[in-house]
């Protein structure tokens, strides 16, 4: 069940509680009556890992929901939306808030992340549309792509209007970046829901998302469950490293990430997610900078960073079996580093893996894949990886 902190609220302090809770919504205080009342927070949903988002419940059962970038990366999107999710049509709402009738019947995804949350909480009848079926391997999904029951509705900056005005849509979940694309949808006056579990810091705090999405079907009960219950098997699996030097980051195998593109090297950031999940899994991550997301950075530089690293992570949708001689032929100083040499390449090709169809909700999965490369004796012997392994 969903962890909810509830305030109490005594008779001598309604009236101040009220006139704060009108005041950070934007209104002038008035005297209190029954629409003031129900403004009245009685409940806040109590979030371990994710920061893009906060519910707190109303006295009339309305959920507020907040949701601003866990960056704070205020030049790439607006900083904060607001939704009063409604169970009834008559409840009063905050008029900062964006009113959205729950749970909902008729939506569309854009990411696989998005689609990883309907999916787990069995909740695929709500989805009418996606953005594509590339790298998808969910034969549910495309069949009901194939009988007309989800529509393809093209992708960011060329999404055809008509067919999400014929999938009825009742909100659009969307994942807003720089390069933009969605003034044509805002256009139709459908409501926009921002998902951002892909900015979040920690494994977990994306997989918490999913109570983001609970919300908006009616399933909060099944989301929290859910969330618990990987949350436990995560944490489980990251006490087992925990021991394994008595200051992280000494004596523990290192590892760097990515592959040469177009002249660069783009290089995820010593805050991200992933480099958490090297650091819980018992590795030492070789970028060490703040950047939460990722830059482009020459070979040399990343070179003189990850030379001697013990592993190297390659996520891709390499054409057929990539091999330590693709690695090679794509760009020959490759074989330069000792993970290269040692043949220590930790690889998960998305053409053979529904890596992000399934990781988003698996981070628990993704952790025990890497420590069973990283600390095998840690691991079960015949533990069999879903995601990553050596490169052979």
């Amino acid at each position: 069940m969903i962890t909810l902190k509830r305030h109490f609220l005594l008779f001598p302090l309604l009236i101040p509680a009220i006139v704060l809770a009108l005041a950070a919504c934007g209104h002038t205080p008035r005297p209190a009556g029954d629409a003031d009342s129900a403004l009245v927070v009685v409940d806040t949903l109590e979030l371990h890992y994710a920061r893009g988002f906060r519910v707190r419940t109303l006295a009339n059962g309305v959920r507020l929901v907040d949701v601003a970038d866990p960056q704070a990366d205020e030049d790439r999107m607006p900083v904060s939306y607001h939704f009063a999710l409604m169970p009834t049509d008559s409840a009063p709402v905050p008029s900062s808030y964006t009113p959205v009738h729950v749970p909902i019947d008729r939506t569309i995804v854009m990411t696989m992340l998005q689609l990883s949350n309907f999916t787990a909480l069995e909740a695929l009848d709500v989805v009418r549309g996606i953005t594509g079926t590339k790298n998808l391997f969910n034969k549910d999904v495309r069949a009901r792509v194939d009988d007309g029951r989800i529509v393809k509705i093209g992708m960011e900056g060329n999404f055809d209007t008509e067919l999400i005005l014929a999938a009825q849509p009742e909100v659009i979940f969307i994942s807003p970046f720089k390069r933009g694309g969605y003034d044509a949808i805002k256009e139709t006056g459908i409501t926009l829901i921002p998902h951002l579990g892909y900015k979040e810091l920690h494994p977990l705090g994306q997989a918490e998302w999913v109570k983001f999405v609970g919300l908006f079907l009616g399933k909060e009960h099944e989301a929290d469950s859910l969330f618990a219950q990987i949350e436990e098997r995560y944490n489980s699996l990251k006490e087992k490293t925990q021991s394994l030097s008595a200051e992280r980051g000494e004596g523990l195998p290192t590892v760097f990430s990515g592959e040469m593109h177009g002249g660069n090297w783009y290089a995820v950031g010593g805050r991200s997610a992933l480099a958490q999940l090297f650091r819980d899994a018992g590795a030492d991550y070789v970028i060490k900078d703040g950047n939460t997301g990722g830059v482009n950075i020459e070979f040399e530089q990343l070179y003189a960073a990850a030379a001697e690293a013990d592993y190297w992570r390659i996520l891709n949708s390499y054409p057929g079996d990539f091999s330590y001689e693709s690695l090679e032929a794509s760009e020959p100083r490759n074989k330069l580093f000792r993970a290269f040499r040692e043949r220590k390449v930790i690889y998960c090709n998305m053409k053979q893996t529904p890596y992000y169809e399934l990781s988003p909700m698996q981070p628990d999965v993704l952790l025990a894949d890497l420590i069973a490369i990283f600390h095998p004796a840690l691991m079960p012997r015949d533990y069999q990886p879903t995601f990553y392994r050596l490169l052979r």
